[in-house]
């Protein structure tokens, strides 16, 4: 994959886990932004958190991850959602619970759109698809 494709699929997970954090913000009462944008900072740094921190995260926790035959994860998405929320002002989650909510269902949407969301290179002829 060329380097200007995989930038325009990471501006898209990056739109697409903003787009689902506020809608999240509409649907449950325990996670709020104060500000529509916070949504695009909190997507970037949820993207640098999983990118860096989660790994380790799992990699410490793989004998919790195969007794839960993988249920754990959801704890470790969770968590890395917890501190996303202290790291972005203005991006609040009301407990553990909620975390584990909010993990869930971007877990959802980004199974629902990951396999759809793909790059395509228009070539600017005249062809049908």
């Amino acid at each position: 994959m060329h380097k200007q494709d995989q930038l325009k699929r990471t501006l898209l997970q990056l739109i697409s886990t903003s787009v689902t954090l506020l809608v999240a913000d509409y649907l449950m009462d325990s996670i709020h932004f104060d500000q529509p944008g916070v949504a695009i900072v909190t997507a970037i740094v949820l993207a640098l958190l999983n990118a860096f921190l989660k790994p380790l995260l799992v990699l410490l926790t793989i004998p919790a991850t195969i007794f839960t035959l993988g249920l754990f994860l959801l704890v470790i998405n969770a968590a890395i959602l917890m501190i996303a929320a202290q790291i972005v002002d203005g991006f609040h989650i009301e407990g553990f619970w909620s975390a584990i909510l909010l993990a869930i269902f971007i877990s959802l949407v980004n199974g629902l759109l990951g396999g759809n969301m793909k790059v395509v290179k228009h070539t600017g002829g005249n062809e049908l698809e």
